[in-house]
């Protein structure tokens, strides 16, 4: 790789996103472009993007960074924006496709190692594994006894929220534990022979499980809420892999608490990082820091997609995982 990256098109970076921290900043570099760092400029971020304002023709997004209207107003030369993320709630889509602007996403890089962190959750949670090894931990064992019962989780009704490709994982999973699934979605989808319910809240009604998969948009926000979690009762468990504000938080915390809900598998929050205090001392409930993607391997993987992109880019040729609305 050439050591002088003067000349090369320039990729912008509002903040250094989690995989460069996580696996290092090597696997995402490339001969055919150089990482343009907003996080490592002194200047305001108007005047610093006023300067670069015709020459940037590409954003590298993760979660943290929003791309917005406002943002993209002031960069008039961009025409891709590729994401390290599984979500794209934290770019405009809608002001993408008014632009011309091209969003290529993650794809199913990550759907495996989200299904899998789902599945852990609601095991963790049925058979009471986090609140048992406390148990033990805390010697409560040779002095309380036996452990609570836990639940099993075979013959389990679960409600797949967004049978997308990570959701379709998490069914492929459960099915193999012999779970009965179901689904909400914005459409039926044809491949599949689950029952298909078109209202969420009927869905909970029917099953012992809801499994959040879908993506946050303005549909979604709010999606869970009390109708829906009353409506799963006080049975019911609730595993979140999509994003925290699907989910009405301060219902689901106040369902917990009351003990209207079973228990929860939760890796997103709605104002991450913080948590709801009240959550901590619930057995019930298992906690993630929003690390379902995090894994050595997607993240080598999603490098890997992300380079791709960018040079198909910057090549003239089609992008590799380019996002299309369904």
């Amino acid at each position: 790789m050439a050591t002088d990256q003067e000349g090369l098109p320039e990729v912008l970076l509002f903040m250094k996103p989690p995989a460069f921290v996580l696996v290092g900043e090597q696997p995402f570099t490339s001969d055919k472009f150089r990482y343009l760092k907003v996080y490592e400029s002194p200047l305001p971020l108007d005047q610093f993007l006023l300067t670069h304002a015709q020459s940037v023709q590409a954003i590298l997004s993760s979660g943290g960074a929003p791309v917005t209207a406002d943002i993209l107003r002031l960069l008039p030369a961009v025409r891709v924006v590729v994401t390290t993320s599984a979500g794209l709630n934290q770019i405009d889509l809608p002001e993408c496709r008014r632009r011309g602007i091209k969003v290529a996403n993650t794809g199913d890089t990550y759907s495996a190692d989200v299904a899998d962190m789902a599945v852990g959750l609601l095991i963790d949670v049925m058979r009471k594994i986090s609140a048992s090894d406390g148990y033990v931990r805390q010697r409560r064992w040779s002095t309380e006894g036996d452990f609570p019962l836990a639940s099993k989780l075979g013959g389990k009704r679960v409600g797949v929220v967004g049978l997308g490709n990570i959701g379709c994982e998490v069914a492929k999973r459960l099915e193999a534990f012999g779970c009965r699934i179901a689904y909400n979605s914005r459409k039926p989808k044809s491949y599949v022979s689950y029952p298909f319910y078109p209202n969420v809240c009927e869905l909970a009604s029917n099953c012992d499980v809801l499994v959040i998969c879908c993506a946050l948009t303005e549909q979604t926000h709010h999606l869970i809420n009390k109708k829906v979690l009353s409506a799963l009762g006080k049975d019911g468990i609730i595993v979140n892999i999509g994003r925290g504000p699907i989910i009405d938080e301060k219902e689901m915390v106040r369902c917990l608490v009351r003990g209207e809900v079973a228990g929860a598998g939760l890796d997103v929050f709605e104002n991450e990082p913080d948590v709801p205090k009240e959550l901590f001392s619930l057995d019930n409930v298992v906690l993630s820091p929003h690390c379902a993607v995090f894994t050595r391997e997607s993240l080598i993987n999603v490098s890997e997609l992300v380079v791709g992109n960018l040079e198909a880019f910057f090549s003239n040729k089609p992008l590799l995982s380019e996002y299309a609305d369904d």
